[in-house]
């Protein structure tokens, strides 16, 4: 059994990012090939931009005294992607290794304001985050997913966290892989508006099976690029299995995800709601606490966020 990392904290939780790409995408206008942030390290006015985006991530974190568990850029960090954006191995890995550099020095600016700060490598499907998958095998999952692993493993980075994963051999794999390198490592799921892995499990079906072959290898689980409403009825499943889960960002309206992607512009709901939203499901889910945002959120839905589960952590009333 890995442990539960990062450490639980009293009375407060851990803030992470909101929606970075889509930001960079329709709120910047930068270019994001094969959906992947780290070759705009190369570009010093995206450089700047992506500095300027996080510390507002940092900003919210000090305000309402929360921790903080930030990822890196290297979601496409993996050998496939690389290769297709025209990366060496050897290239590739200084990219990874400069991704986790970039958030150190944010944690170094923040010293003294934003305490119980960790930094996770992001490891990436190796195929489509919105398929099923395709046919990758646990071994197959292992062998690949370990190239990133073993670069992350040698950077200030604390964990990793595997995001958009949407079957079973590959999560499991990828836990195998870190468990072998030393590496903690978080699984996120994502949902189809059904509350299903697209490659069909529902979430407590591929918790309880990944954790099954696995030996509960992953510090926790959790899911990503979906409104509550739409994740609501995946967690409405009673059992042991809802203690597994950590980390929740949702996006900003209720969508099917690829129909999302496709707008072109940024669709960023109300901040308001989605910060109430998401107190509910921490009342719903103590042991969730990593909450951030995903696809059209910023610095405002992490505010209401943050002020909403503060409240709820120490006593107060959310806002009705």
């Amino acid at each position: 059994m890995a442990r539960d990392f990062p450490p639980r904290l009293e009375n407060r939780f851990y803030l992470t990012e909101a929606g970075t790409e889509t930001e960079v995408l329709y709120k910047w206008g930068f270019e994001l090939p094969e959906f992947a942030m780290y070759p705009l390290l190369d570009d010093p006015e995206a450089d700047a931009v992506l500095r300027d985006m996080y510390r507002r991530y940092f900003d919210v974190a000090e305000a309402h005294d929360t921790g903080l568990l930030i990822l890196g850029h290297d979601y496409r960090a993996s050998p496939d992607w690389g290769a297709k954006l025209g990366y060496s191995p050897e290239a590739l890995a200084e990219m990874q290794r400069r991704t986790i550099a970039f958030l150190d020095d944010l944690r170094r600016e923040y010293a003294g304001r934003v305490r119980d700060a960790y930094i996770a490598g992001c490891i990436g499907p190796r195929g489509d985050a919105y398929g099923t998958g395709g046919a990758i095998t646990e071994v197959e999952a292992e062998a690949y997913h370990s190239v990133q692993l073993s670069t992350l493993r040698t950077t200030p980075a604390e964990m990793a966290i595997a995001l958009t994963f949407n079957n079973i051999p590959e999560a499991v794999g990828v836990i195998r892989a870190a468990r072998a390198i030393g590496i903690d490592i978080g699984v996120s799921l994502t949902l189809t508006t059904e509350g299903r892995l697209r490659s069909g499990p529902s979430l407590r079906e591929a918790v309880e099976t990944i954790d099954a072959r696995t030996g509960g290898g992953a510090a926790w689980f959790g899911t990503n690029c979906a409104h509550p409403l739409e994740f609501a009825p995946a967690l409405a499943e009673g059992g042991d299995w809802l203690q597994r889960l950590r980390y929740i960002r949702p996006n900003a309206v209720k969508m099917e995800q690829i129909a999302l992607c496709k707008l072109g512009h940024l669709e960023d709901g109300d901040p308001i709601e989605l910060g109430r939203q998401m107190a509910e499901v921490a009342a719903e889910l103590p042991a969730a606490d990593i909450l951030g945002g995903c696809c059209g959120t910023d610095e405002r839905h992490l505010e209401t966020i943050a002020s909403n589960v503060t409240k709820l952590l120490r006593g107060g009333k959310t806002p009705a």
